[in-house]
């Protein structure tokens, strides 16, 4: 604690005190947005229409649980076209001969069509809106794409030899069979998977969000991925998700039976909101004093006189832009219960809201302290200094700081409880002055 006062011939604007003890709490403040457990946007796997909408806008739902269900006869024709595909395939692959003559030419068919089964395979599936289902597609098409590679290489090995003389053609119409039965599987996999997804499931518990970006939106998104496939690819790739709907029918509305949809357009949103976390932004000048278990109060623009507690859990270690030029680091938190002036309870905050998080980054207890108007640079910025008010007169003295409170500072040396330092109008003090002590 500090008591200052003035005293005859000192001006008014300059005061001294006596360094105390007291506690300082050293805050960061850092803007932040509260996040949701998980959010998890849905998309129509193919373009159709609407069949049934299984849940309303808001209700609670359980992971696994049909939300809605696609009518889409084209995803259905094409599952039809790879099936017949594959049927083929395998029975060229079991007759032992893919093609009826094997040349370089034929492999760079044979290539080129495999190029465009898996660019259309892996659209396909990147569509299909449950995560656990489009994984598993995923991994079976690269597993086909790898046999395939392998078949390849065995079948122009195969040519080489035979075209030496080393051999016949029969092993390289083989191992062309095989690798186009691998192909033939990619697209039937990516097919079955396409279909399926038209039982739309939550793929998280949480609560629903009916509707999405409007078809056009998603036309014009479902296109530019089509688009950075090379051309010879996009037809194939379009067939697999079923092409588009031009349209131009929006799903932000109702979302009900008959609904045309189009590939990629969402649909709804589930979030889980069963834990709310903060993501607060601290510029690097400030995050070396931010760590896990450091406990904040949050102050929210929806609700300005509520203060809530939160705990830091993690620190980024990777940094971001900062929009002042240089960088911040993302620090996440878990955030508790508001409470009103009054002492009762705040409304439970919504995902997205913004918020400041004061961070009590550094908290001394029974530490020597002294105001923090009463603390200055040094001329040449490397230090902090007070004036000490001895035996009349002014010196400066250099003292080392600990925890920064908005009001009161931490002095670990240079200054001890009972001295005389200038408190009030430190920049008009200079050495040597007469500052009678208080």
């Amino acid at each position: 604690m500090v008591v200052a006062g003035c005293t005859s011939g000192v001006p008014s604007d300059i005061a001294v005190g006596t360094v105390g003890r007291g506690t300082v709490t050293e805050v960061v403040q850092a803007p932040a947005n509260v996040v949701a457990k998980a959010t998890a946007s849905i998309s129509a796997p193919a373009a159709g229409t609407v069949r049934a909408v299984l849940v309303k806008d808001g209700a609670t739902v359980r992971a696994g649980q049909v939300l809605l269900t696609i009518n889409s006869p084209a995803a259905v024709a094409a599952l039809k076209q790879a099936q017949e595909a594959d049927r083929q395939a395998a029975s060229a692959a079991a007759a032992g001969s893919g093609t009826a003559s094997v040349s370089s030419a034929a492999l760079a068919q044979a290539d080129a069509a495999a190029d465009q089964a898996f660019a259309g395979a892996k659209q396909a599936a990147a569509l299909i809106p449950d995560p656990v289902t489009r994984a598993r597609a995923l991994a079976q098409i690269a597993l086909a794409q790898a046999q395939y590679a392998a078949a390849r290489s065995s079948a122009a090995s195969a040519l080489d030899q035979a075209n030496a003389g080393l051999g016949t053609l029969e092993r390289a119409a083989q191992s062309l069979a095989y690798a186009q039965r691998a192909q033939a599987h990619a697209t039937l996999v990516a097919a079955q998977g396409a279909v399926a997804a038209l039982t739309v499931r939550a793929p998280i518990a949480g609560t629903v969000v009916l509707g999405g970006v409007s078809a056009a939106g998603a036309a014009s998104s479902s296109s530019s991925l089509l688009a950075q496939l090379p051309s010879s690819l996009q037809g194939q790739a379009q067939s697999l998700v079923g092409g588009t709907d031009a349209s131009g029918a929006s799903v932000t509305g109702a979302l009900e039976p008959g609904t045309p949809v189009s590939a990629g357009a969402g649909l709804l949103t589930v979030t889980d909101v069963s834990t709310l976390t903060l993501a607060a932004t601290v510029d690097e000048t400030d995050i070396l004093l931010v760590k896990a278990g450091v406990e904040a109060s949050i102050n929210f623009d929806a609700v300005p006189d509520a203060t809530y507690a939160a705990v830091v859990t993690s620190v980024d270690l990777a940094p971001t832009a900062s929009s002042r030029g240089g960088v911040s680091y993302l620090v996440r938190l878990a955030l508790g219960a508001g409470t009103n002036p009054d002492g009762t309870a705040a409304p439970t905050p919504r995902p997205g809201m913004s918020a400041v998080a004061s961070l009590d980054v550094l908290t001394a207890t029974d530490a020597v302290t002294v105001p923090a108007a009463a603390v200055f640079r040094d001329a040449n910025g490397s230090g902090s200094s007070v004036w000490l008010v001895s035996a009349g007169r002014a010196t400066r003295r250099e003292v080392t700081l600990g925890a920064q409170g908005d009001t009161t500072i931490q002095v670990l040396t240079g200054v001890v409880p009972g001295d005389q330092i200038v408190v009030k109008g430190a920049d008009q003090v200079t050495g040597g002055q007469q500052v009678p002590a208080q």
